[in-house]
């Protein structure tokens, strides 16, 4: 049980972080980049393992890690911007409810059974989407909320977190399956994060010879706070789905239920977020769709 709260804790803290990133006017991506860095590093020195270069470029999950590694700092980015322009609360929802997306696989590439309460799940998850992401009248400047790329962003945004960590999600289940050896978790992740730092490192230099942008040193602490976190997140999730192996598939939407609901918390006594009455049925609806898809069996 201190697995999964630590999980669904450290889960919320990153997009906390993401929202304090944005009240103290640091460079979020700067701080993402650096972050993967740091989950690289605390996975070698908790692992107390170093991967070869040569040893990880020759194994099959390789391609795959490049992908996942890539998606993790663009969707993570994706994930910031939510939480900045459209609330803690959005984004998590948006986030979490992405587990239907590796449902709806795992029905087509494993052939897994689902019940009609699952079915009905999936449906009311998409509603609690619609409703969730619904611009709210009492939000703070909705009329330049509603406003054209304004108004494009804080629904776009979300809709692609919500694809983007499904796809992530699922590309995850399908690796561990498919490609990664027993035992050989560590060595994944930590490649995984590498790229992850490359491949975001490499973005930012463009956006330093294209658009002039400077270095902001704050992302360093940003990205260390971040980072440390986020690795401990993952380690957490680990930990409680080998503790309750049998039962994974009812744990994994605990724990996205834990962390819509303290997220919503968390906005609304922390940052003030202002939620209209149909946010709030969506945060509700998420909550009973994502129960009823892990109990459904």
């Amino acid at each position: 049980m201190i697995f999964l709260i630590g999980s669904i804790l450290l889960s919320s803290f990153l997009a906390i972080a993401f929202k304090l990133c944005d009240r103290f006017s640091i460079n979020t991506f700067q701080a993402i980049v650096i972050n993967y860095l740091v989950c690289a590093i605390t996975g070698v020195v908790v692992s107390g393992y170093v991967p070869s270069i040569t040893h990880n470029v020759s194994q099959p999950w390789f391609k795959w890690s490049l992908l996942m590694g890539s998606s993790f700092i663009i969707t993570f980015y994706g994930i910031a911007l939510t939480v900045q322009k459209s609330g803690l609360a959005v984004a998590s929802v948006a986030s979490k409810l992405s587990l239907i997306i590796p449902f709806l696989f795992s029905l087509f590439l494993y052939n897994e059974n689902v019940s009609i309460l699952q079915v009905s799940g999936i449906l009311l998850a998409l509603m609690a989407v619609v409703f969730t992401l619904y611009p709210s009248k009492n939000v703070d400047n909705y009329r330049k909320a509603i406003s054209g790329k304004a108004r494009v962003e804080k629904i776009l945004l979300p809709f692609l977190v919500f694809i983007g960590t499904g796809l992530v999600d699922t590309l995850i289940k399908f690796v561990e399956q498919g490609y990664i050896p027993a035992g050989d978790n560590d060595t994944y992740l930590i490649n995984t994060f590498s790229i992850a730092f490359v491949v975001g490192f490499m973005l930012f230099m463009l956006q330093r010879l294209f658009k002039k942008l400077p270095f902001d040193p704050r992302a360093i602490l940003a990205g260390i706070i971040i980072g440390i976190p986020n690795y401990f997140s993952i380690w957490c999730l680990i930990k409680v789905l080998r503790q309750y192996d049998k039962i994974s598939s009812v744990i994994l939407p605990v724990n996205n239920m834990g962390i819509v609901l303290f997220s919503a918390l968390v906005a609304f006594i922390l940052f003030k977020e202002k939620l209209s009455w149909l946010n709030w049925t969506g945060i509700l609806v998420a909550l009973i769709a994502i129960a009823m898809i892990a109990f459904g069996h």
